[in-house]
């Protein structure tokens, strides 16, 4: 898929490329604290560099390194990084009829070139499917673009932060940046009232379950917005709809 020359001579390659290298610095300062966080949280330096060359999936590493230097129960680990990554699900759904023209390794690989930011600009970029074979062209070349970007940068980075962790001092405040992108992210994402709902829950859950021990406060806020918003989306459900001509 990466290598078809369709999709690299197709003008969307270009603009996908363009449109995630106005984010790549937040993505490289994230990757790159990524990478410093697992050396100096006292993983050995091969298995620092199998993750960062393995693993994409900022979030889910930064969550879960922790709990296995903890010795946290593999349960524990594999639930906090399914969580995390709950997300994904939504993305795939809705990504779902853009790529079902696509033989499945194909849609494998669209499947893992998507983060986060991959998948924001996409549907801003295109917020219906391509209805014939060059616009379906199209799309797939924006992807390839805008994903590929979005790996090398978070991939190299991560890289080199395991390789220089030990002189990138943490003064440099490379979380923050990280922190800056996901608020980046976050503020794209949360386009209705619910999803600000949704943001707001989450965080003040994590906030208030804080000192609980291996990081179960991200469980717990998922847990409290996707309960507490899907109650709202079945009330709103149970509205009545108003009639037109305003009868009852």
């Amino acid at each position: 898929m990466i290598l078809q020359r369709a999709y690299r001579q197709d003008p969307e390659f270009r603009r996908g490329v363009v449109d995630m290298l106005g984010v790549a610095p937040g993505i490289a300062a994230w990757g790159l604290m990524t990478g410093v966080a697992m050396v100096k949280s006292g993983m050995s330096t091969v298995e620092a560099l199998l993750m960062a060359a393995i693993v994409f999936a900022g979030s889910a590493q930064l969550a879960s390194i922790p709990l296995i230097l903890a010795g946290a129960p593999i349960w524990v680990i594999l639930a906090t990084a399914l969580c995390v990554n709950l997300r994904f699900v939504v993305f795939s759904v809705h990504m779902r009829p853009y790529v079902m023209h696509l033989p499945l390794r194909d849609r494998l690989i669209a499947g893992y070139l998507t983060g986060d930011l991959t998948y924001v600009l996409f549907v801003k970029r295109f917020p219906q499917p391509g209805a014939d074979a060059v616009e379906r062209t199209g799309q797939m070349a924006y992807l390839v673009g805008n994903g590929g970007i979005n790996w090398l940068t978070w991939t190299i980075c991560s890289v080199l932060g395991v390789v220089l962790a030990n002189a990138i001092p943490t003064q440099w405040g490379l979380g923050f940046a990280g922190i800056l992108a996901l608020l980046g992210m976050l503020c794209s994402l949360a386009s209705t009232r619910l999803r600000w709902m949704a943001a707001v829950v989450a965080g003040t859950a994590a906030v208030a379950a804080f000192a609980l021990p291996l990081k179960l406060n991200i469980l717990t806020a998922i847990a409290a917005a996707v309960v507490v918003c899907l109650a709202l989306e079945k009330a709103v459900q149970r509205q009545p709809t108003p009639r037109a001509d305003g009868g009852h």
